[in-house]
């Protein structure tokens, strides 16, 4: 975060014919172009005391007069609610996201939300966007586990983002799925977008859809269930959920794209063996997908990170019953 407080930039002949977003991002240490936008857009930033658009062609000679604002509070407040962090520094924190939290306030969920517990974990947020508060890159499912990596600043957010958009992270999940493949290995490459007629979920069949590709490897076999490994190699939204459905082996417990006639099937195979087994099936109350791995540059140090959220008890109890197992003391 820049400096607050005014400045004056005299523009010089390297700033001669670039965009003034970009003259005081470069002028100014710590400022984003994002945020210089942002500046310029809310008349923070005048050019020889004249307003002036993010994209106005810089001159020789311009004054360039401008304020950073100190960070206002956001609006959502800070809620002392239990989080599992697996790092944190002054840049960015990984945490092991439990089901059941929502990553983002939104329409329903004004509260108890990880953003709302971050606000409460982390008293040295900066200010992204002119606000104080998390900058969020990248999201799990209410019900999905597991790793998560939010920016406290707003370069270590613009770095995240680039790396995301550029498939350069590396996002492994693991799945417990429906049905025993028959092969060991393999890649799914379908497109994603709305639904036809549900529009609140996503498939592959669908007018516009993006390109999507997740590539997979069974992990452990049971009776009718199967747990996978997951890489996405793409970030569509319910991705491995859909392609797992589309595949004919939809996630356990996902109540969105199940599908009933796997329950079943499974159901039936479990029956000879055991009851335990089956009303451990049925019981299940969330998608048994797991955000298991998260590798990263970081965005200050450059130094290549590799977190891990360990398996959540639910899945480790279900699939000890589904091997047989008795649960450990």
């Amino acid at each position: 975060m820049p400096v607050q407080g005014a400045f004056t930039i005299l523009a010089n002949e390297s700033d001669q014919g670039r965009r003034l977003d970009a003259v005081v991002a470069a002028h100014l240490p710590g400022c984003s172009r994002s945020l210089a936008v942002n500046l310029i857009s809310n008349l923070e930033i005048l050019v020889d005391n004249q307003a002036k658009k993010p994209g106005y062609r810089v001159k020789c000679g311009d004054k360039i007069l401008g304020r950073i604002p100190a960070p206002v509070p956001t609006e959502y407040l800070p809620e002392p609610i239990h989080l599992q962090i697996l790092y944190q520094d002054s840049h960015i924190v990984v945490i092991n996201k439990q089901a059941g939290l929502v990553v983002h306030p939104a329409a329903g969920h004004r509260s108890g939300t990880l953003v709302n517990a971050l606000l409460h974990h982390c008293p040295d947020l900066e200010g992204i966007g002119g606000e104080i508060r998390p900058g969020i890159v990248h999201r799990l499912d209410k019900d999905t586990s597991g790793t998560i990596v939010v920016a406290k600043n707003t370069a270590a957010l613009e770095n995240l983002a680039k790396q995301f958009k550029s498939r350069s992270v590396q996002k492994i999940y693991l799945a417990l799925v429906y049905g025993e493949l028959h092969a060991d290995e393999g890649t799914i490459r379908l497109p994603i977008g709305r639904h036809p007629v549900h529009r609140k979920q996503m498939s592959t069949i669908t007018r516009k859809g993006r390109s999507a590709e997740t590539t997979w490897r069974v992990r452990e076999r049971f009776q009718g269930i199967t747990l996978l490994e997951l890489t996405l190699k793409t970030g569509r939204t319910h991705q491995i959920r859909v392609h797992c459905a589309t595949m004919g082996n939809p996630i356990v417990g996902d109540q969105v794209y199940r599908s009933r006639k796997r329950l079943k099937n499974a159901v039936s195979i479990l029956s000879g063996e055991s009851s335990s087994k089956v009303d451990a099936l049925k019981a299940v109350p969330r998608q048994m997908l797991h955000a298991w791995r998260l590798g990263l540059t970081h965005p200050h140090t450059g130094e290549v990170m590799t977190f891990e959220s360990p398996i959540p008890e639910d899945m480790v109890v279900l699939m000890e019953k589904l091997a047989g197992k008795e649960q450990s003391a």
